[in-house]
């Protein structure tokens, strides 16, 4: 045998032989790791070998065997020993305080901004006296480690009225989830609402076409040729969009919309009732439109009846026509170029007719019973509180 004899004998359980063997020839393991291991087991295998024998077959160097020999007798580990590293800058008391204030809103700091950024944050730390100068870079990986963005922002709104609230949407909800069922049974459910002012924009030069390694242009000068009010209704249970133009947005448009776009629809597919869908807005007129509704049933001799949910204040998310307002906006009016509202108006119209070639429901997954479950303990609050003490 070539060599002294090593000073660290090796001997494996057939657990650490086993996991020794997978990290050597799985296809995953760092190549760093898998030498390691051959090491070691190679020590194992065959303990007349020196440590220059066992470099030799598996491709290093005597000093690197004797270590990991070494590191494995004394730890039973192949990881590599910790590092110190270099010398802290900042006390975790300096980083605790610059989260702190990453966690505040400027105004509360006096800062006049609407939210934070990582320079910013550094230079209201800058001004602090009892904190040292740190650079944003370093803010950033503060922020990073801690997963906090400030300047990001998310929109909500707050429901002041849970039981209200879920009185009103209930029946909304549930009506959604039964529009095919519905419709089958001559009940169509429609969800209304308008796009108001869609502005006709004329730019100074007609938009460019994409080319390779180019995205589309678009000219940022424009003339405002004028706008139009969409008034529109999605049918739930299919997904198709029933829509018009108005150059006003009153109750009597929103009459013309029904009477000349919904009402002959309903005819056309042989329904008796029609269930509307409707939000808070003035241009419904709540208080009108039933008795208008009246009028209109006994217009159609009776063949069709009309019913109204209304959604609850500040509930536009539950309308299922603003997510095709939604797609409108990107698909057809961004970029906007119309030469007139009139060609304004005509392109919606050719929009509509084109989606309703490919229309399909909207695959609604919001339940009652989701709706229940988030307000059920605001609920609970609120009837601890009313209720009469015994």
């Amino acid at each position: 045998m070539r060599g002294p004899k090593p000073s660290y004998p090796i001997t494996l359980t057939d657990a650490e032989a086993k996991e020794l063997e997978q990290l050597a020839h799985a296809h995953t393991t760092p190549q760093a790791l898998a030498l390691r291991a051959r090491i070691i087991l190679l020590a194992h295998t065959h303990p007349e070998q020196s440590n220059q024998q066992l470099a030799s077959a598996v491709g290093t160097t005597d000093r690197t065997v004797r270590k990991w020999r070494g590191r494995w007798v004394k730890t039973h580990q192949l990881a590599d020993a910790p590092r110190s590293g270099a010398l802290r800058r900042f006390s975790p008391q300096v980083r605790v305080q610059v989260t702190a204030i990453a966690c505040s809103l400027p105004k509360q700091e006096h800062v006049p901004l609407s939210r934070w950024s990582r320079a910013e944050l550094a230079r209201r730390v800058a001004q602090d006296p009892t904190l040292p100068r740190i650079s944003a870079s370093t803010v950033g990986r503060w922020l990073k480690a801690e997963r906090l963005r400030p300047w990001r922002y998310y929109c909500w709104q707050h429901i002041h009225d849970p039981v209200s609230f879920l009185q009103r949407a209930r029946p909304v909800l549930r009506a959604y989830g039964q529009a095919q069922a519905l419709l089958r049974q001559g009940t169509w459910l429609v969800s209304l609402d308008e796009k108001t002012s869609i502005q006709a924009r004329e730019g100074e030069q007609p938009p460019r076409p994409s080319r390779p390694g180019k995205p589309m242009l678009h000219e940022a000068r424009y003339h405002r040729r004028g706008a139009r009010h969409l008034f529109a209704g999605l049918s739930v249970a299919d997904g198709k969009v029933y829509g018009m133009c108005r150059q006003r947005k009153c109750f009597v448009d929103f009459q013309a919309f029904i009477q000349q776009e919904i009402i002959p629809e309903a005819l056309r597919r042989r329904m008796h009732t029609v269930i509307f869908i409707l939000d808070n807005g003035t241009t419904h007129a709540s208080k009108q439109l039933e008795r208008w509704l009246k009028a209109q049933e006994h217009a159609c001799n009776g063949r069709l009846h009309f019913q109204v949910h209304w959604l609850p204040p500040n509930a536009s998310w539950l309308d299922q026509i603003e997510i095709w307002f939604s797609l409108l906006q990107r698909k057809h009016l961004q970029p906007n170029h119309f030469l007139s509202a009139d060609a304004l108006e005509a392109s919606l119209g050719q929009y509509i007719a084109y989606y309703n070639q490919t229309a399909k429901p909207i695959n609604w997954t919001y339940t009652v019973e989701k709706l229940e479950q988030k307000l059920e303990a605001r609920i609970d609050a609120i009837c601890a509180e009313i209720a009469p003490v015994s």
